[in-house]
């Protein structure tokens, strides 16, 4: 399993990109600002997108990703996976014939170009030898974490969250896991926006990584533009025994 960093920063400017991973050549995780760097025939590889949740940075790619693999001669549409609450707010605020063209019903609703498919906390979705399992996660709104199993192990994203007590059982169940990708936004000078937000910042994600049972490799992702070196730092400094790492995009991690 190849997985191919489009995006992982917590904002744009300066070459920055927002939450977009590419695995393999046909799976989107996220489909934030990263995703219009792909070159069109990478695009018309896509043919399933696993949202974490409904927020922008997440997002932003979705409705150009849609319109870029829209053929009316198309074979197989592109299925997007996500909890109700986040196809809902896709239809509702996005896929709307105002802000973009419902795609659930074009060409026609019988065979549309794009295809919800509810992926609750719990539930795992095979795509060839990947198993793409969902996990609740605690953020500002519903939101998801995936495991994605193949015969090399278990690569995990955290998707956007805070502390919780649902993520953590899911990884330790995972005894082949390779790979964390976590999310950490903010610096500690920020922990109290960082928890309003639903968010991570460095003191409150390395307690929670006391929970994990396992010794992956991980990788940070989700920084605000500027405060990149500082949380890494933070980090570092508070599990100097983990192999920690920030992502960046074009990082290429293999399972």
């Amino acid at each position: 399993m190849r997985i191919r960093i489009l995006g992982c920063s917590g904002g744009i400017g300066a070459g920055s990109r927002t939450s977009a991973m590419l695995i393999d050549n046909d799976v989107l995780l996220d489909a934030g600002t990263g995703v219009g760097d792909l070159a069109l025939e990478d695009l018309h590889s896509i043919r399933h997108v696993f949202l974490t949740h409904a927020h922008l940075d997440h997002i932003a790619g979705l409705p150009m990703l849609i319109d870029a693999n829209f053929e009316e001669d198309f074979e197989v549409p592109v299925s997007v996976y996500a909890r109700q609450e986040t196809l809902d707010a896709l239809k509702a605020h996005l896929f709307n014939d105002v802000i973009w063209p419902d795609f659930a019903r074009i060409p026609d609703p019988d065979n549309p170009m794009l295809r919800y498919v509810v992926c609750n906390p719990g539930d795992t979705v095979s795509i060839g030898q990947r198993d793409f399992h969902a996990v609740d996660v605690l953020h500002s709104v519903p939101s998801l974490g995936y495991t994605v199993r193949n015969s090399g192990g278990v690569f995990a994203v955290s998707g956007d969250t805070r502390t919780n007590e649902t993520l953590w059982p899911v990884l330790n169940a995972c005894d082949d896991l390779k790979v964390l990708v976590i999310e950490v936004s903010f610096s500690d000078e920020h922990e109290e926006l960082a928890t309003t937000a639903g968010h991570y910042c460095p003191s409150t994600m390395c307690r929670d990584l006391e929970l994990l049972n396992h010794n992956p490799d991980i990788w940070l992702t989700g920084m605000k533009p500027g405060q990149e070196e500082i949380i890494l730092a933070q980090v570092i400094a508070a599990v100097p025994d983990k192999n920690v790492r920030m992502l960046s995009r074009g990082t290429i991690i293999t399972v």
